[in-house]
């Protein structure tokens, strides 16, 4: 019998609907059934009171942590540092450095003191609940907070604390981040080779580039959801859901279940949606998030420019139901789901898909754009969707009008979906693998 274990999460937040925080909630409903019992460090949390420790400037938003990388990642060439004070010595050196390169003396500060910040609640937070175990998600991954990566990376150096870092998005994988001032960070803890951390990616090409890149073996796991458990029906109040998203009974409902931003490709979703000369409403379910509102500019500019109509619906499309300050009623994405007609997935960027699985999941008929990850890890199970590579073609056309006039044909293919989908990416081989993982850090027996 394996022991339980006190594990704690550690990430910037564990709130919402992100994918990391879908999947951390996942994670913990298959330890805390294996017997094990869970916490969270982060600086937003909506997990259960009493297992949460909350230190504010862990989210990547906050003001501090704001600050810090508006100079270090988005900074242009010669201007990024005209606001900020210059070390007395390098005004000594009488040269100027017009480079994205530099990292000014005030941010260094900045982020070292964060970074002792954050270690003291770090050793808090073990104490506090007995920790035995640490899994940390993205927060070694992608440098949304650098002194918050900085800090865990030390943290884990001087205690040996048995780890796994969950990996969902390397800074290699996004734009943003290449240009940068903070390479020696980078390079130090995200992510970080330590002897007690056992990594996690979401892919094999993840896992080769990591391996490539730092020399550290990872296991994949992509995300999952619970097959083993069926969806349940429509009950009565979801059935307000297709008028209330103004649907009339005869238009079809194309459903864009993410955030509204670039690598989304949501374009496509409303070029499909114009060209297919079918009745039909394209509903988007989330709101820009944390990444600005150029992206959803243009997606309202683009939907007018080609006469579609987009209902952006992310005020009554929520995690959890209830009514609007309006007195709207609001639903979540369970409710939408079964009643989408068509499931529009056309990212050009993703770590796995969480909306893929969740429009299997749902029985759902799908539109893909043939993203990286879906060529090389899900394509190959067999699933039966619409497919296209990096345009929408007569043929995508003409699959998706057939699939949505033949609804006994898009139910056969939903049933196969599923088969497949809860033979790879179920609950059932998640614990499977976090038994391997477990037992790995404590050297006991599977």
């Amino acid at each position: 019998m394996t022991p339980s274990r006190h594990i704690g999460f550690i990430s910037t937040r564990f709130a919402g609907t992100d994918g990391v925080s879908l999947e951390t909630a996942k994670w913990a409903t298959i330890l805390e059934r294996m017997g094990h019992a869970c916490f969270y460090f982060s600086g937003e949390c909506d997990r259960p009171d009493g297992k949460c420790y909350l230190v504010p400037e862990a989210f990547y938003r906050h003001p501090s942590i704001d600050a810090i990388n508006e100079t270090v990642f988005t900074g242009t060439w010669g201007q990024m540092h005209k606001k900020h004070e210059t070390h007395h010595a390098v005004e000594a050196l009488h040269q100027d450095f017009f480079s994205v390169y530099i990292r000014p003396a005030m941010i260094t500060k900045q982020v070292q003191d964060l970074k002792e910040f954050f270690k003291e609640h770090l050793y808090k937070f073990a104490s506090q609940f007995h920790l035995e175990a640490l899994i940390v998600e993205n927060a070694i991954t992608i440098p949304i907070n650098l002194p918050l990566g900085l800090a865990i990376t030390e943290f884990i150096a001087e205690t040996g604390f048995p780890t796994i870092a969950h990996h969902h998005d390397f800074y290699w994988e996004r734009q943003r981040f290449l240009n940068n001032s903070v390479q020696d960070y980078l390079s130090a803890a995200f992510p970080p080779n330590l002897p007690s951390i056992r990594h996690v990616v979401l892919n094999s090409v993840q896992a080769k580039q990591l391996a490539s890149r730092i020399g550290v073996a990872s296991m994949v796991i992509p995300n999952v959801m619970d097959f083993d458990s069926p969806p349940p029906g429509l009950d009565e109040y979801a059935r307000s859901a297709r008028s209330d998203l103004g649907l009339a009974p005869d238009q079809y409902l194309i459903l864009q279940p993410t955030r509204i931003i670039q690598r989304k490709g949501i374009e496509h979703a409303i070029e499909l949606t114009r060209r297919l000369n079918l009745p039909a409403k394209l509903v988007i379910s989330h709101a820009a998030g944390d990444e600005g509102t150029d992206y959803e500019k243009r997606v309202r500019e683009f939907a007018a420019l080609l006469k579609v109509t987009v209902n952006f619906e992310s005020a009554i499309v929520c995690d959890a139901r209830g009514v609007t300050p309006e007195g709207r009623k609001i639903y979540t994405l369970g409710d939408i789901y079964p009643q989408a007609d068509l499931v529009t997935y056309p990212s050009a960027v993703e770590g796995f898909g969480n909306a893929f699985l969740e429009a299997i999941y749902y029985k759902r008929p799908l539109v893909v754009n043939n993203y990286s990850i879906y060529e090389t890890d899900i394509k190959p199970k067999g699933f039966k969707v619409i497919e296209f590579d990096g345009y929408i073609s007569h043929a995508t056309l003409e699959n998706t009008r057939h699939l949505l006039t033949h609804p006994k044909l898009a139910a056969l293919h939903a049933e196969e979906n599923y088969k497949l989908a809860r033979r790879f990416y179920s609950y059932t081989m998640l614990e499977r693998r976090l038994r391997i993982l477990m037992a790995d850090c404590f050297g006991e027996e599977v």
